[in-house]
């Protein structure tokens, strides 16, 4: 066996894995660290810039030999205040160079960077520091510091914590603010830290992510190696075309949060690997700000999770409602033609006549000129040359509406065990619905197929984790002796290797005769029957039928991310095509309004009548009185569907569909 006889897999903290390596592909590249990739990026393009805060109305920019050697005194600050070799350092807060500081900092140091959300538990928090032998935490603001205070006090193991943001208001005898943090480092050899950063080895451990399975299990840490990270960063950035200076640099703005695999590889590893400039949003991004940021930023590359996309949506929609009557059918007319247009293109049915195709080609251009650009410059997307979606379930018709104003938006297949990237989709390699192709080097398997060719998807490649932190047992079922993954998705690839992924096998519906039903379909037609619900939840596990929970499409309070009662443009606009005077959800709820609940009723007929057996077919639902949001805890980062939880708030509304009055039939 290569790599000194080591399986693919560890479940040890100091543990050392085979590489996925293969010896004619990309796979076989020459596998290096995080300080490697970053070493040599520092040294090429020393003076470009690689970070950008905004302090007040001003850019504070570093380039990257400052952002290089900023780390290495974080590196040895960690060493002087005794974190030792694969022991981990906690960051909690909104993204900011100094998050990104401490996190590689960290792994210079021979540590783990553990990114720990914001909105975890006290209970979570000490889980992952006893899990991850935490040594040290840093912490954005006060408000995370009582946090860590209560672990500390409960554990008293922190060597020290570290406050970045906001001035020290408590007194404890190891806690640090950022200067005087790294000026610990003055007293740590470069030596020292040099001898350290030799002995790591790519196929060792650098990095833990905690991924939350069921709301009663302990959350599972993911372990990344070195190798993890720096091959699925080239091998991403190979198959995005991106460029390195001087040739042009990539700009990307920095909003998701970092405790997100994704959003590491998108926005700390990418930048580094190919000198491109970060710049960090501030911590109202999702409250509003964002679009200032992107309007002065102007990032070559962008990437949302479904609801940031609808939040954009909404924010066109509003701008095209307030436009002058001949505006919005210039829009109108744009729009139509771009979504014809683009989708013959994709589809590769372009018509033979070449005037026809001049013809369409300069009416395509005129339409460019009037409202694509615009609707570009408006989002501050103008330099964009491709916009991603990091999360399963963007509605079609959000999708087409992008599309329409030529901006599609791709695909992206990948979830923590697989450094956050498995399959693409580019200009160049595109199905409509797909996630693309697996990336260079790497492979998708699906495993019993049935009759239409869907499955469990099976994935191998150096993007494939070393294993769960302490956990032998979930380790060994979710990679075998030959390196393949068991993702715990399924779905189907086609004949030209293109993933479509349709689900997750714990989301399978079991009903009580003992049929299984895979939801995400049933739940994508509803969607599509019905514009204004942003969220269906399919129930009845062990039941006799199916049963809906539905959301509106709410605002978001940008005070605390929390949905509004307030409809989205796009939803009172749907409400006004049908004589709707409702503007808030209680107006609909509270009032019952009936030309609105009449239509999501023929929307739920419609789905069902596109449904291929009665038992796909639902049979009762109820309009829940609240969106479904991160902030309130039915959507994950990736604002995929906790359905657990979701099912556990609302017990008493499913259960009365099983019984004999219900509330909507």
């Amino acid at each position: 066996m290569k790599a000194g006889g080591h399986k693919y897999w560890t479940a040890q903290r100091d543990g050392e894995v085979r590489l996925h390596q293969e010896t004619t592909s990309f796979a076989n590249n020459m596998p290096i660290t995080v300080h490697d990739m970053f070493s040599s990026t520092a040294i090429q393009y020393a003076n470009y810039t690689a970070l950008g805060s905004k302090h007040g109305d001003t850019w504070h920019i570093l380039t990257y030999i400052e952002y290089y050697e900023q780390c290495r005194r974080a590196a040895k600050a960690f060493l002087k205040l005794g974190l030792q070799r694969f022991h981990s350092v906690g960051i909690m807060g909104f993204n900011s160079e100094e998050w990104a500081i401490s996190s590689i900092g960290a792994i210079m140091a021979g540590g783990f960077s553990v990114g720990m959300l914001s909105t975890s538990s006290p209970k979570t928090c000490q889980v992952i520091v006893e899990n991850s032998e935490m040594d040290i935490v840093v912490v954005d603001n006060d408000k995370h510091l009582q946090k860590i205070i209560q672990i500390n006090g409960f554990l008293g193991r922190f060597k020290a914590i570290i406050q970045y943001k906001e001035e020290t208001r408590t007194q404890l005898e190891n806690l640090y603010s950022w200067k005087a943090f790294l000026d610990l480092a003055n007293s740590v050899s470069d030596d020292t830290l040099d001898q350290i950063i030799d002995s790591q080895k790519p196929n060792q451990c650098c990095a833990v992510f905690y991924n939350m399975v069921t709301t009663t299990d302990p959350p599972r840490a993911v372990m990344i190696s070195h190798d993890n990270i720096t091959w699925t960063t080239a091998a991403t950035a190979q198959s995005l075309s991106f460029k390195s200076p001087a040739e042009g640099q990539e700009v990307l703005v920095s909003y998701l949060p970092l405790s997100y695999m994704r959003s590491q590889i998108f926005d700390l590893w990418i930048p580094i690997s190919v000198a491109g400039a970060l710049y960090f949003a501030g911590k109202d991004a999702l409250r509003g700000s964002l679009l200032d940021t992107l309007r002065e930023v102007k990032p070559t590359l962008f990437y949302g999770v479904p609801w940031v996309w609808d939040w954009l949506l909404d924010q066109l929609k509003t701008s095209q409602l307030s436009s002058a009557p001949f505006r919005k059918k210039i829009d109108k007319w744009a729009m139509q033609l771009g979504l014809r247009t683009l989708k013959r293109q994709m589809i590769k049915q372009m018509h033979p006549q070449v005037c026809l195709r001049l013809f369409r080609k300069l009416t395509f251009y005129l339409a460019e000129k009037l409202t694509f650009n615009q609707a570009r410059s408006f989002l501050g997307l103008h330099y964009c040359r491709q916009l991603f979606n990091m999360g399963m379930g963007l509605a079609g018709t959000t999708l087409d509406y992008f599309l329409s104003l030529n901006m599609p938006i791709f695909q992206l297949y990948g979830t923590p065990e697989c450094t956050g990237v498995h399959t693409l989709s580019t200009p160049g390699h595109f199905r409509l619905l797909s996630s693309g192709k697996a990336l260079p080097g790497a492979h998708t398997n699906i495993q019993k197929q049935d009759q239409d060719g869907i499955g469990d998807i099976h994935i191998w490649g150096r993007n494939v984790f070393m294993g769960y932190l302490n956990d032998e047992e979930n380790t060994q079922e979710k990679i075998n002796l030959q390196g393949w993954m068991h993702t715990g998705d399924f779905g189907l690839l086609d004949a030209d290797n293109f993933l479509y992924v349709l689900g997750n096998v714990g989301d399978i519906i079991t009903l009580s005769s003992g049929e299984k039903i895979n939801p995400n379909p049933i739940e994508e037609r509803v969607k599509r029957n019905i514009p204004i619900v942003r969220y269906v939840m399919l129930v009845g596990q062990e039941a006799p039928y199916l049963c809906a929970l539905l959301t509106l499409k709410c605002q978001i309070n940008t005070q605390t991310g929390e949905p509004r009662d307030s409809l989205t443009s796009e939803a009172v606009a749907c409400c006004r095509q049908l004589r709707s005077q409702s503007t808030r959800l209680s107006d609909i709820i509270y009032y019952r309004d009936p030309l609105v609940l009449d239509f999501i009723s023929q929307g739920i007929d419609a789905a069902n009548a596109e449904a291929t057996s009665d038992s796909t077919k639902i049979m009762k639902w109820i309009l829940l009185d609240m969106d479904f949001s991160i902030a309130g805890g039915e959507l994950g980062l990736n604002t995929k569907l906790k359905r657990a939880i979701v099912a556990k708030m609302y017990q008493t509304e499913i259960k009365s569909f099983y019984s004999e009055e219900s509330l909507y039939s």
